[in-house]
Parts: structure tokens; C-alpha cells; sequence
């Protein structure tokens, strides 16, 4: 349960117009949707999609790092990070583990022949995309563990897209899909409420000090 007075508190420091951004922002975040990259090797890769998770209104990310560590650059995000939610894994068991847990279904997005194309895609429970490595894709775990097969079609000579333009094609075609739908896709008030206050206080400089004050005032 969010401390509501905490958040009246912190939003005294932070300006209307920012106030009213948050709200927007949120109006349009989702949690039907989430992404997950399974040990992508550039670090660019991972960070534009984490950036492309925030343009599309995506609230959480997963992300495998078994092989290479960290692949995060706040550099590349552009401050992405500090509006999506990411969850960082050391196994590819971990993450499908944790996503089945919370009813996902997932989709493994490949250029395999026998892949679905995006444009068939029945977009009806809430759904994890697998994204993978450059060069060889998808780890075979989650190929075979994915309820679903994706890819973009294409037309042209070359049949396979860098990573982060994948994940852009895809959440732009499934957001504007989802949004249109009659899916319950919003967050929950009490989900956006939580985020407001994440949100606010990553916004005001001094926090902890102001955090401080607040509990003594409080008596907390």
C-alpha cells in the first residue's frame, strides 16, 4: 500500500506541469505486454530496446544476462531506465519461471520459416516477447518452452533485422493493436499510484534527505 500523504509530500517539491506528465505517461503504460532480451551481446542493443519499451509505453523489461553481464548503457537509454522497470536475470530458467508465474504467454520472435508472421498475430493474454542474442537468436530453452512463434515479415533480400529495430517493428504494431482492443491492458490504479510516488522521487534532488525530514515530521 502506497503511503499517500508520503506522495502528497514528495509532489509538493516537483512542479504541475511534471505532476501532469507523470499522469499522462501513465495513462498509456502497460503490463499486458513485456519484453525480455536473452543475452544480447552489443550494449547499444539492450539499451535502445529498453528506450523503445519507455517510447511504447511498455512498463517492464526482463533481461537474461548469463553470458556477457551487464548489457545496459544509461548512456544509449537516455534515462529509459528510470521509467521502465527492469528485472535483471542470471538464467534463462529464472526469468521464464518468474513470467509463467505472473501468467504470461511466451512469444519467441525469430525469422524461422515456421514462425507466425506479426501481421496473423493473436494478441488475447497478456504476453512476453523473447528477444535473443545477435547472431544466433533465441537459446534453444526458450524456443522450446515459447507458446508462440513470431516474426516480421520482409520482402527483400536480407531476411533478418538488428535487434532493436525488431523490437520497435513489433511494439509499435502490438501497442496500437492493444489500445484499440478491449483488452484491460491499463495499469491498475494502485499500480500507477506506486509509480507516481517511484517516479516523483527520482525526480527531486536530496530525496533521502527530504525522506528523512519526512519521517521526523511524521514521527515514522
Amino acid at each position: 500500500m502506497v503511503d499517500l500523504d508520503l506522495l502528497a509530500y514528495l509532489e509538493s517539491f516537483v512542479s504541475e506541469e511534471r505532476k501532469s506528465r507523470f499522469r499522462d505517461v501513465l495513462s498509456n503504460r502497460t503490463n499486458f505486454i513485456t519484453v525480455v532480451t536473452e543475452d544480447v551481446f552489443q550494449v547499444h542493443n539492450t539499451s535502445a530496446v529498453i528506450r523503445s519499451c519507455d517510447v511504447f509505453g511498455i512498463q517492464t523489461a526482463h533481461l537474461i544476462e548469463e553470458r556477457f553481464g551487464n548489457r545496459l548503457d544509461k548512456n544509449i537509454a537516455m534515462g529509459a531506465q528510470q521509467w521502465v522497470d527492469v528485472h535483471s536475470y542470471k538464467t534463462a530458467s529464472d526469468c521464464l519461471k518468474n513470467l509463467r508465474s505472473k501468467g504470461y504467454m511466451l512469444v519467441a520472435t525469430t525469422p524461422e520459416r515456421k514462425a507466425h508472421s506479426l501481421d496473423d498475430f493473436p494478441l488475447k493474454k497478456p504476453i512476453a516477447l523473447c528477444f535473443g542474442t545477435e547472431k544466433e537468436g533465441l537459446s534453444d530453452e526458450i524456443l522450446d518452452q515459447s507458446d508462440y512463434q513470431l516474426k516480421i515479415p520482409m520482402v527483400g533480400f536480407t531476411q533478418s533485422l538488428n535487434i532493436s529495430v525488431s523490437a520497435a517493428i513489433i511494439l509499435h504494431k502490438l501497442t496500437q493493436e492493444l489500445r484499440n482492443s478491449d483488452h484491460p491492458w491499463q495499469l491498475t490504479e494502485e499500480e500507477k499510484v506506486m509509480k507516481q510516488l517511484d517516479w516523483t522521487m527520482k525526480s527531486i534532488n536530496h530525496v533521502e534527505e527530504i525522506l528523512a525530514r519526512y519521517k521526523k515530521d511524521a514521527k515514522i
